[in-house]
């Protein structure tokens, strides 16, 4: 059977699981891995059959593009282009968000100063809707309004069971430089030199982002496609030494392109401390093969299932701890006023630091690509600032005193934020930031007897 045949083989036991689903009962997918944050009601009825729809159909590596399932991990993607020479335009940085994933909830990564979001590299894609049917959608034919609607949907609309994407010739090595900045405003500027020109310092940039380790100790960290032997001298961040204190520890670095990709994997950026898996002793007994993202994203599932800090906290009689576990974009210019608010309401360090863009925008308003579910202006640079951890806020952590503030600092400062975590917006907020008029639109299309759960009920209502 041909990789085509196994791929509408697997659409068709979809359809079936999908049949099989009483009208009214929730629908979900039965998968193993998950990278939301958000509680989710527990749900009876059997999931969607999604094995078969994990792999790559084909890769083209002269016109560049790959055909892939939606329910591929970018760490199985990477493996089938990579020998190619190449690469997803954006490769967000834990291996096991799915492609699928990445374009119906959104990812980012240190390319998107220049190529945006994952969203804007796919060419087409088929998405099997509420109604039970499996549509091909494209930037201009009859299913139009379904692919620009489908970014930030996160199921609601449907599942991409095929999407076909760009991909972009890298080299074998990376070059890397680490360059510090004592202010917000040195840093705001470094952004937007770098996104306007390409350049630093005279050099290419092909890759950027950024740590914000405390106040004036800020980082960019600026990438270079590169050439090097096979036996060059390259670090090793699956092993003993931490990516994100070379940050402050090294000017230069080199890593192969595999290595790159996946360098914040390996310690979850830096949440792994929490399970002392930093510890050099920890570290040395720790399974290089469980030094991934998805190993502690599990043992967070039974931190919270149990409520193991919670009880720690209580027994220790320190203030109960609020989740604060978010990624939100504010416009370069805002960054500063953004950072520094956060040391003070928040204190949370480090944070991680993406500059984005969206890409290919035409200044003709006729030949424009809005994705009007997560509605970032043209031309304008943002930056995306990541925060995962929990702070100690006393017996008003239930209601996630925080995460309502940081809701509307970002909302103040003409923001945006990602819904794989919590999210506390009133329906009329939400459908303000979000489009709800579009997306109602387009999902009694697609939904007609809404079968799926809304956008508010998955990202607020939690369902």
């Amino acid at each position: 059977m041909t990789a085509t045949e196994q791929h509408r083989e697997a659409v068709r036991r979809l359809q079936a699981s999908y049949d099989a689903i009483p009208h009214g009962s929730p629908v979900r997918l039965a998968k193993r891995t998950s990278n939301l944050f958000r509680p989710r009601q527990a749900i009876d009825t059997p999931g969607l059959d999604v094995s078969g729809l994990d792999g790559v159909v084909a890769v083209d590596p002269v016109a560049r593009t790959a055909d892939v399932q939606g329910m591929c991990t970018y760490e199985n993607l990477v493996d089938a282009t990579l020998p190619h020479g190449l690469i997803p335009l954006v490769v967000p940085q834990l291996r096991t968000i799915t492609l699928g994933g990445a374009v119906t909830g959104l990812g980012i990564e240190s390319t998107s100063f220049r190529s945006g979001l994952p969203h804007e590299s796919v060419l087409e894609m088929d998405v099997f809707t509420g109604a039970g049917e499996v549509v091909t959608a494209t930037p201009d034919n009859e299913h139009a309004d379904l692919f620009a609607t489908f970014p930030n949907s996160y199921g609601s609309l449907g599942y991409a069971t095929r999407l076909r994407i760009e991909l972009e010739p890298v080299r074998s090595h990376v070059a890397v430089r680490h360059v510090r900045f004592g202010d917000t405003g040195a840093l705001q500027d470094a952004i937007a030199e770098v996104t306007a020109t390409g350049e630093w310092d005279g050099r290419s940039v092909d890759a950027m982002d950024g740590t914000a380790f405390e106040p004036g100790k800020y980082y960019l960290t600026l990438a270079t496609w590169t050439d090097a032997k096979a036996d060059a001298d390259t670090s090793d961040y699956v092993g003993q030494q931490i990516y994100w204190r070379s940050v402050q520890e090294r000017e230069t670095d080199l890593l192969t392109t595999y290595d790159y990709l996946w360098r914040w994997d390996t310690d979850w950026f830096w949440c792994s401390r929490a399970f002392g898996a930093q510890h050099p002793v920890v570290r040395w007994f720790w399974p290089r093969r469980l030094r991934r993202s998805d190993t502690y994203h599990r043992l967070v599932g039974l931190e919270r299932r149990f409520g193991i800090m919670d009880r720690l906290d209580r027994r220790a009689d320190r203030p109960l701890r609020e989740r604060v576990v978010q990624d939100i974009e504010v416009p370069v210019e805002r960054l500063g006023e953004f950072l520094h608010w956060f040391d003070e309401a928040v204190g949370m360090r480090p944070v991680w630091l993406c500059p984005l863009r969206l890409r290919g925008v035409s200044t003709d308003p006729d030949d424009r690509r809005p994705w009007p579910s997560y509605p970032l202006v043209p031309e304008r640079t943002y930056v995306n600032v990541g925060f995962w951890g929990a702070v100690h806020v006393g017996e008003d952590a239930p209601n996630s005193p925080l995460n309502r503030a940081i809701e509307e600092k970002v909302s103040e400062l003409e923001g945006h934020k990602s819904l794989y975590s919590e999210a506390f917006y009133d329906p009329a907020t939400f459908d303000r930031l979000y489009d709800g008029a579009n997306l109602a639109a387009v999902k009694k299309r697609y939904d007609p007897e809404e079968r799926l759960t809304s956008l508010y009920d998955k990202a607020v209502r939690q369902r």
